[in-house]
């Protein structure tokens, strides 16, 4: 009984605030709060990757990434992969771990419809930790322990585990420091110098094609680096079409998941003939979409980014293939519509050609098809190259236009290097691309759409300033509101289909560039 009035004691204060004496011998002190420790992503993780990718742009470089751009810098630094998941019944993959940094406030994100993303100054301070800890000059890689992988786990909490830095130091690699993550620019980028937009015929450069002669080169299908199946089975594809007696020529495309070339058999050949590389693109390209690809594509806004950028590419036959593979029936209801829409307007509107499948091996199937309906149709045939010496940005789409119109019998082709070159995003956008894709930043707004809205009002300075001319004419009252909110939609009312613009959508402009 003694020891009751002992333990209130311990517990008790005096009135004014302060603890009882008569219990400061059997209270402990209070631990002192623990520094938060430092953390990175777990080693080769998908959140590992992508900070090193991000950290490949310049510390105060004015825009960040795009999801393409960050997958291809990333992937080689991850065992998972960004674009199919290790389970074939999950929806994760490497890409999921971009929600946790941004979470963390490691990784900024910005940008509609085509989101940017770059590291933060938080994210800069995990870069340069992961980086420093890698560097031998560092004096560092004698305290590396090789290590086995850890047991496996589900694909999402794989990629978004985070461990202490101290405690789990990274494996050695075979990379030396030299071979750290390039910047995102392409080794083909400097091959097509950029130009003024031909909007007239005349302004076409002439050309004496370059003839390859039948015999001088073999059809060859390339395939993008990055479709795999799965990160434990990353060459399925290329090691399914190596049966089927197709060999793949594998490398990170420009543009595109599955294209075709004409390799020519003396790799001095198209030098001598004023051209350069020994690949001259055919005039077929095919993406490829899982099914729950397409559902991520259409809601972060890809899908109509690679439209965009297909549609400029000059080829003519562009192919869809879209995997039906199965998934969540309450998780695909939700965008079943979006989805229908989207391919039915790919086919409409684009005019692309859409094959489904259900799944990787009926895809291999018809890609081994493909390739040799292809050496039937063109390693018969003499090819007629476009000299890439006369080709500029400004030039090449009107050139092609003219010369399908004017010699339909004839297919052009210009070689796989000016094409890459073509494809790089920040070599070919003109004020026009600029213009429409911020019109497309408009929820509502889609391609055709902007498209009509620039046919009225050609630059975003003609737009604004027919906003400003309404202002000027009724002053800034009600009135003047509503002639602004309905200026786009009574210029294109009275169009049909999918080109209409209704009143609602007229507002949503109305208020970014009329400043309603």
């Amino acid at each position: 009984m003694p020891e009751m009035p002992q333990k209130q004691r311990k517990k008790s204060k005096s009135k004014d605030g302060g603890d009882d004496e008569s219990g400061d011998e059997g209270v402990q002190p209070k631990k002192k709060a623990r520094k938060p420790k430092p953390y990175v992503p777990g080693l080769r993780s998908g959140a590992y990757a992508l900070i090193l990718a991000l950290s490949t742009l310049d510390e105060n470089a004015p825009s960040g990434l795009t999801k393409a751009q960050t997958i291809e810098l990333a992937q080689p630094h991850c065992d998972a992969s960004f674009s199919a998941p290790a389970d074939p019944n999950s929806f994760y993959t490497a890409w999921s771990s971009m929600k946790t940094l941004i979470t963390k406030d490691l990784v900024c994100e910005k940008g509609r419809p085509l989101r940017r993303y770059s590291l933060t100054d938080e994210g800069w301070d995990v870069g340069k930790r992961i980086k420093k800890s890698s560097d031998p000059s560092q004096g560092r890689l004698d305290t590396f322990v090789a290590a086995d992988k850890p047991a496996t786990q589900s694909a999402k909490s794989n990629e978004d585990q985070f461990v202490d830095l101290e405690f789990s130091p990274p494996r050695p690699t075979a990379r030396q420091p030299s071979e750290s993550p390039t910047k995102p620019t392409s080794s083909f980028a400097d091959i097509i110098p950029q130009g003024e937009l031909v909007s007239n015929l005349s302004a076409l450069p002439t050309f004496t094609p370059i003839i390859l002669e039948p015999g001088s080169f073999t059809v060859e299908l390339v395939l993008d680096v990055r479709e795999i199946r799965a990160k434990t089975d990353r060459d399925y594809m290329q090691n399914n079409l190596l049966t089927s007696g197709v060999k793949p020529i594998m490398r990170a495309l420009e543009l595109g998941d599955i294209l075709w070339v004409a390799k020519v058999r003396d790799p001095a050949l198209l030098s001598r003939l004023g051209a350069e590389g020994d690949e001259v693109l055919l005039d077929y390209i095919i993406e490829r979409k899982r099914l729950d690809d397409l559902v991520s594509s259409i809601k972060d806004g890809r899908f109509h980014e690679q439209k965009f950028r297909l549609r400029k590419s000059g080829i003519k036959n562009v192919i869809y293939i879209i995997e039906e593979i199965s998934m969540n029936s309450d998780h695909f209801q939700k965008y079943e519509e979006a989805v229908q829409s989207a391919i039915a307007g790919t086919q409409v509107v684009e005019g692309y050609f859409i094959k489904k499948t259900q799944k990787m091996d009926d895809t291999i199937r018809y890609l081994v098809s493909m390739t040799k309906l292809l050496k039937q149709r063109y390693e018969k045939k003499p090819l007629h190259l476009i000299p890439t010496k006369v080709i500029t940005t400004g030039n090449y789409m009107p050139l092609v236009a003219h010369l399908r119109e004017t010699k339909p019998a004839t297919e052009f082709h210009i070689t796989y290097s000016a094409f890459a070159s073509l494809s790089s995003k920040s070599e070919t956008l003109t004020l026009r691309d600029v213009y429409l894709k911020m019109l497309m930043c408009t929820r509502g707004i889609t391609g055709e759409k902007a498209l009509e809205i620039q046919k009225r009002w050609k630059t975003p300075i003609e737009l604004v300033e027919a906003y400003k001319g309404i202002e000027e004419k009724e002053g800034g009252g009600e009135q003047s509101r509503k002639r602004k909110a309905e200026l786009v939609s009574a210029e294109m009312g009275n169009l049909v289909g999918r080109k209409k613009i209704a009143k609602t959508l007229s507002v949503k402009v109305a208020e970014v560039w009329g400043d309603v």
